[in-house]
């Protein structure tokens, strides 16, 4: 109906996630017999059980949208529905190079969340907690490229553990090649067996976690915990469990600390806030 869900269906078929289109309407209201009133949200998830609306076409119905979402949690508490806004779809595709934000000039750090001291507090006793957990074991820890870089050569001399390291890489939503998620740098080490810490930098909308939780999963370790640095899951659109976090980190692009952006801003030693200038709006016709 709109090219908005045509980027959203994209981005589920990358990450391999079954989708129906407006698969059920929800009746809200009726005169008699006769329904007056339905809220039929514009993807199910059948895998998660759970619905997307997106309120990118005309930001005036999002008043409507939210009260009818508000009738649907109220009628019917067993269904799991989440409204995307212009603004979650424009950094989801943002972050894998399309849209506004993939184009927007930015100036560099808006402000500091974590300075240096507190990050590098917050990785040693990550690395406490991972040392008494394991302890007498030899974990494999595996870091996903290119952001974990920094997270994971700070953590894995904080554990006082013997340790294997390995890296993965996967494919990016936008490269010349086909549009879906696969490894393209797998593990060396055997796992079967093996007690597996996945480290990564950020964890938001969960699904390429996901993604990696079953890959890894059909290997055969003998565990598979996630270590992340920092997590936005307010973004949070695949349940994924979460071993051990850094910090919490609300709804803003962040940099620093192995994070980038367009490849830039890796080796600050802080975690900040990214200062974009939004593109101006071209005037309609």
């Amino acid at each position: 109906m709109h090219p908005s869900e045509k980027e959203f269906a994209d981005l589920l078929d990358y990450y391999h996630i079954n989708y129906l289109y407006e698969p059920r309407s929800f009746p809200l209201r009726w005169d008699g017999s006769r329904v007056v009133e339905m809220f039929t949200p514009d993807f199910y998830l059948p895998e998660y059980d759970q619905y997307f609306e997106l309120t990118t076409m005309k930001q005036n119905l999002v008043t409507q949208k939210n009260r009818k979402l508000r009738h649907v949690r109220e009628m019917y508490p067993e269904v799991n529905v989440q409204l995307l806004y212009r603004r979650d779809l424009m950094r989801l595709m943002g972050k894998y190079g399309f849209g506004p934000l993939s184009e927007v000039s930015v100036e560099g750090t808006e402000r500091v969340l974590f300075d240096e001291a507190t990050v590098q507090r917050r990785v040693r006793e990550l690395g406490a907690q991972l040392t008494e957990d394991y302890a007498g074991e030899e974990p494999v820890l595996i870091g996903i490229l290119r952001g974990v870089v920094v997270f994971m050569a700070d953590l894995m001399r904080a554990m006082n553990l013997p340790v294997q390291v390995e890296f993965m890489e996967i494919t990016h939503y936008g490269e010349e090649r086909e549009k879906s998620i696969d490894v393209i740098r797998d593990v060396m080490t055997e796992l079967k067996g093996r007690h597996v810490i996945i480290v990564e930098d950020i964890v938001d909308t969960g699904l390429t976690l996901r993604y990696l939780l079953e890959y890894l999963q059909a290997k055969g370790p003998a565990s598979v915990r996630v270590c992340t640095m920092l997590d936005k899951s307010v973004r949070r659109m695949a349940d994924v469990p979460i071993g051990y976090v850094g910090f919490e980190v609300p709804d803003e692009f962040v940099i620093g600390y192995g994070l980038d952006y367009g490849g830039r801003y890796r080796n600050l030693p802080y975690i900040g806030v990214l200062q974009p200038v939004e593109p101006k709006a071209v005037p309609q016709r």
